[in-house]
């Protein structure tokens, strides 16, 4: 039965997008069955992962609205892992959900059918606090969240912590924090240090010992709509995501070679 995370932060900007994609390819490379399901109207995971999101026939949209089934809407990647789609078309159901019943719960019941199939199952979140969001950590075991070293990050962070609070006492008694994964890391920065400092005394070992640096070939790969593993698989940027799925796996018990 799948391990289902939730990349989520309220803050845009912060590499989340980057961190579903990769690691499902990354994941993928270690010998996982994985889905990413796009929860995202813009679609970047979508298009980050080589999929053509105007042409794509059903999409995550669909599937919360129940008029198509997980299996029906998912497409296989280049990185071999499957994705559930998304487009614009997503930023309706926003209403749409409102007036639904078990409206919170859409996506957690379209997912239960699959779960047998995958290891793992990553969901890419808007960054902002909406109805899809809710969907999205009421499906999910536990919660990625990527963190710039800045201040700013920070006050979001326990913005975000207190959401989850919130879901775990009325929505997903289940939902737990897996990772805090820093993103475009920069060790020469005083500031970067203290917040990264500031984090690990206050989250301890949910911060993961693995960063993801600044690095050209992450920020290249989604123009050429792919992960950057396929991108440049030698680049600092890819083993950084390749290390952080070990981490991951590693902290649930599945030990992989580097």
């Amino acid at each position: 039965m799948a391990r289902v995370f939730v990349v989520a932060n309220q803050k845009g900007g912060v590499g989340k997008t980057s961190i579903a994609v990769n690691l499902s390819a990354s994941l993928a490379h270690y010998g996982r069955r994985v889905l990413l399901v796009d929860l995202d109207p813009q679609g970047n995971a979508t298009t980050g992962s080589g999929v053509d999101k105007s042409s794509c026939k059903r999409t995550v949209y669909d599937v919360v609205l129940d008029e198509c089934s997980v299996s029906e809407a998912r497409v296989r990647c280049e990185g071999n892992y499957d994705i559930v789609p998304s487009n614009r078309e997503l930023a309706g159901a926003e209403v749409e959900l409102i007036q639904m019943e078990q409206r919170e719960y859409r996506l957690r019941e379209a997912l239960a059918p699959v779960l047998g199939d995958y290891d793992f199952v990553v969901i890419d979140c808007p960054p902002a606090l909406n109805m899809l969001t809710v969907n999205g950590f009421t499906a999910a075991d536990a919660v990625i969240i990527p963190m710039q070293c800045e201040y700013y990050a920070l006050e979001g962070l326990s913005d975000l912590v207190g959401t989850l609070r919130k879901v775990k006492q009325n929505l997903n008694p289940r939902i737990e924090i897996e990772a805090l994964v820093r993103t475009m890391y920069d060790p020469r920065s005083t500031l970067t240090i203290q917040v990264a400092e500031e984090l690990k005394r206050h989250y301890g070992d949910k911060v993961f010992d693995t960063v993801i640096p600044r690095n050209i070939r992450i920020a290249e790969a989604p123009s050429f709509g792919k992960p950057v593993l396929l991108h440049d698989a030698a680049s600092k940027g890819a083993q950084a995501h390749l290390a952080f799925a070990r981490e991951l796996l590693g902290r649930n018990g599945i030990k992989v070679a580097a």
